[in-house]
């Protein structure tokens, strides 16, 4: 065997470690990732029966509730999923423009865990004719939930707080008093 050959062997033996080398540290930094995504614990602040404040979350999508808490609740009062339809969360899911403001776009794979956690949590649209809404006021998920109330002309997310106090919990199963009667 000619020392040309024998470079070039190594050189493709060299090529190849390194290119096992670097799939095993992309390996397992997403496993680092995902362990270390997997053992949040900012839902566990959130008191069990309110969880999703309608319906129970599966233990599979809590941690894309604990997400979708982490990345809303910062800017407003992070809505229940069962408010507006599925189609109206992928919308916002998708939108970099929201409701007027930049955001950066959640990537894979806490978007994914999010979408789960609403796709699960939400209901569809049941008529085909049915506008998708992109504004909670318009939802009629949202107005089936407030029989009864006459909500202002203009309504504000941060003006949930008015009826619900502990919508900062992800609680918006207690009203004031003024609702308790």
């Amino acid at each position: 065997m000619s020392r040309a050959t024998l470079r070039n062997r190594l050189r493709q033996g060299s090529a190849l470690f390194l290119l096992l080398l670097l799939i095993f540290l992309w390996s397992t930094s997403c496993i680092w990732f995902m362990t270390k995504i997997s053992t949040a614990t900012t839902i566990s602040q959130i008191n069990s029966e309110l969880i999703s404040n309608v319906d129970v979350v599966p233990q599979r999508h809590r941690l894309g509730l604990s997400l979708y808490l982490e990345n809303c609740s910062g800017c407003h009062v992070a809505v229940p999923p069962q408010v507006i339809p599925t189609e109206s969360w992928q919308i916002i899911l998708r939108d970099s423009q929201h409701y007027g403001v930049q955001l950066p776009l959640l990537m894979d794979p806490p978007r994914q865990l999010v979408w789960n956690y609403l796709q699960v949590s939400s209901r569809r649209k049941s008529q085909k004719d049915e506008t998708i809404p992109y504004r909670i006021t318009r939802s009629r998920y949202f107005k089936a939930l407030h029989p009864g109330v006459k909500l202002p002309q203009k309504l504000n997310i941060k003006g949930c707080i008015s009826c619900h106090p502990k919508v900062e919990n992800f609680d918006f199963r207690t009203l004031n008093s003024e609702w308790l009667d």
